[in-house]
C-alpha cells in the first residue's frame, strides 16, 4: 500500500478538482454560513502518528458525532439498561422524522436518530444537573482524543435552540409516552450543547483510537462497548443513507450535520473527515466520496 499520507493528499485533490461540495445545514443559523469549500481528512495509525491533508487543524461542530460519545458514556453508566428505551435498528426515515415513533409507542428506533440521542441523553442526565452531563461527555472526548483543547461552542448551542421546533416536538412526544425521564427542555438544553462541541479532524481521528482498538488507543471504554458502539455506526451511523454508506465504504462511520465524520477502520486506523456542504441526507457531501475514496485505495473495507 502507497504510504498513507501520500493517499490524503491525493484524496484531498480530488476532491477539489471534483468541486462537489453540496450545501450547509440551512437550518442552524450558525452553520448555513459556513463556507462550503473545504476539506480535510486525518487519520490514525496503531503506532500513533496521526497523518492529514488540508484544513486538519480547523474546528468545526461535530453535531451528530457527539452522539457516539454520548451513547459510550451512557453505556458505561447503565449499561445494557439503555437498550429497553431505544432500539438497535436502522431506518429508512429521516433522523427528525416523528413517523416511527408513533408506530413504535415512543421507543426510538436506534440512539443516532435524533430522539434515540435526546433519550440517551436523557438517560445520562438522570439524577444530575445539566453542567454534570455535558462534563461527562466533554471529558470523555478529551480523553478518547488526548486533549483537553476541545470546548462546546455555545453560540452554536444556542442557535440550535432558537431552531429546534423538530426536535422539541421530539422530545414531547418521547415524554408523552413515558421515555423521558427529566423535564423536555432541561434534556434538549443538555442535547444542543454536547452537539455544539467543536473539533479538528485530528482530535476527532485521535478520539476513535479506542473504537478502532489501535495499540496506542488510552483505555477510556470497554470492547464490548467499542464493538456495539462501531455495530451501530455500520448500520446506523448515516441516517436513512447508511445503507448506501456501508455498501460503498464498508467502514463503521458516524457523519454529523457540520460535515464531519468520524470512520473506523478496525485495527487498521481511525479517520476523522470534515467537508461542511451537505446532501440530501444530512452528511458530508465530499466527505462521504472521500471516505469512499480511501476505503478503496488502502483496502480497509471491513467486507
Amino acid at each position: 500500500m502507497r504510504r498513507l499520507g501520500q493517499i490524503l493528499d491525493q484524496i484531498h485533490d480530488r476532491i477539489h478538482e471534483e468541486a462537489d461540495w453540496g450545501l450547509p445545514a440551512q437550518y442552524i443559523p450558525e452553520l448555513a454560513s459556513v463556507d462550503r469549500e473545504q476539506f480535510a481528512i486525518s487519520a490514525v495509525t496503531p503506532d500513533g502518528q496521526c497523518h492529514s491533508a488540508g484544513l486538519a487543524q480547523r474546528p468545526f461542530s461535530i453535531q451528530s458525532i457527539s452522539k457516539v460519545f454520548a451513547l459510550t458514556a451512557t453505556l458505561g453508566r447503565i449499561g445494557d439498561a439503555l437498550w429497553t428505551r431505544v432500539g438497535r435498528e436502522p431506518t429508512k426515515v429521516a433522523f427528525d422524522s416523528i413517523m416511527l415513533l408513533e408506530t413504535d409507542h415512543g421507543r426510538p428506533s436506534n440512539p443516532f436518530v435524533n430522539a434515540g440521542a435526546i433519550v440517551t441523553t436523557d438517560a445520562l442526565l438522570a439524577g444530575r444537573e445539566p453542567r454534570q452531563a455535558l462534563a461527562e461527555i466533554l471529558g470523555l472526548v478529551r480523553t478518547m482524543a488526548g486533549t483537553d483543547d476541545i470546548y462546546i461552542n455555545d453560540r452554536v448551542a444556542q442557535s440550535e435552540k432558537r431552531t429546534a421546533e423538530r426536535n422539541k416536538a421530539l422530545a414531547h412526544y418521547l415524554a408523552s409516552h413515558g421515555n423521558l425521564v427529566n423535564d423536555p427542555d432541561l434534556t434538549l438544553g443538555t442535547y444542543f450543547h454536547q452537539c455544539a462541541i467543536e473539533m479538528t479532524t485530528e482530535q476527532l481521528a485521535m478520539s476513535g483510537r479506542v473504537l478502532a482498538d489501535l495499540k496506542c488507543a488510552p483505555p477510556t471504554i470497554s470492547r464490548a462497548h467499542a464493538r456495539r458502539t462501531n455495530a451501530l455506526m455500520l448500520t446506523c451511523g448515516h441516517y436513512d443513507a447508511s445503507g448506501e454508506f456501508a455498501f460503498k465504504v464498508g467502514l463503521p462511520g458516524k457523519s454529523g450535520v457540520g460535515g464531519g465524520i468520524l470512520l473506523i477502520a478496525p485495527r487498521k486506523a481511525s479517520i476523522g473527515i470534515w467537508s461542511p456542504g451537505l446532501n440530501g441526507y444530512g452528511n458530508s457531501e465530499a466527505g462521504t466520496r472521500a471516505a469512499a475514496m480511501l476505503a478503496d485505495m488502502t483496502g480497509w473495507s471491513v467486507f
